[in-house]
């Protein structure tokens, strides 16, 4: 079987994590706030918080720009469930903005026009949360822009997009949001297992976000209520949780961030092949940007007759092609729908979603196994 999306451990990886066993650290040791370092300084923001999850991450983000009850959060419905499982965790109300089908991320204009409906009704969002489908970046300086005129604040879902530039400066600079979270998943740019990180310029964030992870304990004199009682003693200044990256994790992040560039380009390489390998089938293929250019976490295309959708996709998992399909629309799974959402809701978000198929996407991916996809395709479609 081909996966649609593998890790990709090396000798070195291997070499980092076993150093982490033999040390004294395998928890909260010197090797989280190494890959911090590292990941701050590769997309030239001030601050990177290390957690266990990339939804860990972005529990976190809202609870530090003060998402809670009666607070309003937006996201795409085309994203995992945490994009918008945040909000819920935080008891805000969450609502979605349809997508623009050439990119699958989040529309501007659709965005705009649901704002300016917004502020006519005074329930406009408290945060928008924008989601870089397969690692393309979604217009943030056109969000940025929006954001001044509407108020909100906003967190980059770049959980696919770790190594994309978007008008060549590095995603993850926060140079256009509040926070912006990476996710760490073995099918993501690089892994640590499980894994997250908040990146941020702004330093009161960051440090509600470190307390946050870590049980809401502090043992910083300087936000403590009475003096020190010594060297032992800390203080839970308020409800926090243990979303903590381990030593292990860390060490397999940082190791694996040093192949980061290399495995973009890679990635990219193998969707220009698919770009010249399925230009003559009946489908729609993932726009190629030299301005914005996409990590590739995810390669998907679109069938131009939705009614072959299962068929194409069962032909390609009988053949050994692991392929997938990114994503279910939130808003018509089960709790959502409990929640007043239903199918027809976001028009644009579910005809993507009735047309999509993840293609295999990963670095150890061959050009012999891209052009067997390419031919199991192309059989299905013409049959």
């Amino acid at each position: 079987m081909i996966p649609y999306g593998r890790q990709h451990i090396t000798q070195a990886d291997i070499d980092a994590v076993t150093e982490v066993l033999q040390s004294d650290f395998l928890t909260q040791g010197p090797a989280v706030p190494a890959f911090e370092k590292r990941l701050a300084e590769f997309t030239g923001a001030q601050h990177a918080i290390a957690v266990n999850s990339a939804t860990s991450a972005l529990h976190i983000a809202c609870l530090a720009l003060g998402v809670g009850i009666g607070s309003k959060v937006w996201t795409s419905p085309i994203s995992f469930v945490a994009s918008a499982n945040c909000a819920r965790y935080c008891g805000a109300d969450i609502h979605f903005v349809d997508i623009d089908e050439n990119t699958g991320n989040m529309a501007i204009d659709k965005l705009r026009k649901k704002l300016e409906h917004a502020r006519h009704h005074d329930t406009l969002p408290n945060v928008v949360i924008p989601v870089h489908l397969s690692g393309a970046s979604c217009d943030m300086a056109q969000i940025r822009f929006l954001a001044s005129e509407f108020g909100f604040s906003i967190i980059e879902d770049a959980s696919h997009a770790i190594g994309a530039r978007y008008q060549d400066e590095t995603v993850g600079n926060c140079r256009y949001s509040d926070i912006t979270v990476f996710s760490f998943h073995p099918v993501k740019i690089i892994t640590t297992a499980e894994g997250g990180m908040a990146m941020t310029n702004n330093t009161a964030l960051a440090d509600k976000m470190r307390l946050l992870r870590s049980h809401g304990i502090s043992r910083d004199n300087k936000l403590m209520t009475e003096p020190s009682h010594g060297d032992w003693y800390y203080q839970q200044l308020q409800l926090g949780f243990n979303y903590r990256m381990t030593d292990i994790q860390a060490a397999l992040g940082l190791s694996q961030s040093m192949r980061l560039v290399q495995m973009v380009q890679k990635r990219q390489l193998l969707a220009a092949n698919y770009h010249q390998l399925l230009a003559h089938l009946p489908l729609r293929l993932p726009a190629l940007d030299d301005e914005n250019l996409s990590s590739w976490h995810l390669f998907i295309i679109r069938l131009n007759d939705k009614s072959k959708r299962k068929l194409v996709f069962d032909a390609l998992r009988a053949a050994g092609i692991g392929v997938n399909v990114h994503y279910i629309p939130i808003h018509t799974q089960p709790y959502y729908q409990q929640l007043g959402f239903d199918w027809g809701d976001f028009p644009a978000a579910e005809d993507f979603y009735e047309r999509i198929i993840s293609l295999p996407m990963f670095p150890e991916l061959s050009s012999e196994q891209q052009q067997y996809v390419a031919d199991i395709l192309q059989q299905a479609l013409l049959t």
